[in-house]
């Protein structure tokens, strides 16, 4: 049993011409959050920093010394900064297995512990991040003369936003009346 296609109902990628046409779609970058701005701004310092340490380690045959850590700390402030973004889209691992089986009732109370308990952990990260610099003090970056508290700062920032974006996700499971964890369908673009 063969089944036919009609050529004419495919989408049509080569032009009479013989030529590839494709048209992209517009870029809306509108709704990209502000630690999203953020992350992107420390990971393409990160990629410049990386780029002039082969620079100068292959081009020029002597290594600047600095890049490499300096590449460390970049590479953990767009991981903490960046996270806030999943934190945002609710997009983290999790499993919904449970839910199936769950009586309504119970699955929207444990998806309401879920939220209250992610936004208190989140706070608890910040309070014991914030502790953390206080202990440092002015302790130094072990080859540049900055201090670390720099990259602490990082962290805390994205823990904070972390912690901020938990609270607006929580919000928005309060008001549709179910999370994702419920409805694995569903995004947080569905309101």
């Amino acid at each position: 049993m063969s089944t036919t296609t009609d050529i004419d109902a495919l989408p049509k990628v080569m032009g009479d011409d013989g030529q590839f046409h494709a048209t992209d779609e517009a870029v809306d970058l509108s709704d990209t959050t502000f630690e999203g701005w953020v992350s992107l701004v420390i990971f393409w310092a990160l990629g410049a920093t990386v780029f002039y340490q082969f620079f100068t380690r292959y081009v020029l045959n002597d290594s600047a010394a600095w890049t490499e850590e300096i590449a460390r700390y970049l590479l953990i402030g767009t991981v903490f900064v960046g996270a806030s973004i999943g934190v945002a889209k609710n997009n983290h691992i999790q499993v919904d297995l449970l839910y199936r089986y769950l009586p309504k009732g119970a699955a929207r109370a444990l998806a309401v512990a879920v939220d209250v308990l992610r936004i208190a952990f989140f706070g608890a990260m910040v309070v014991l991040t914030w502790q953390m610099m206080q202990r440092m003090g002015n302790y130094k970056m072990t080859i540049i003369d900055l201090p670390m508290n720099l990259l602490y700062g990082l962290c805390l920032f994205g823990f904070l936003m972390m912690m901020l974006r938990s609270v607006w996700v929580a919000r928005v499971h309060w008001r549709r009346g179910y999370s994702v964890l419920e409805r694995p369908e569903s995004s947080m673009d569905d309101r």
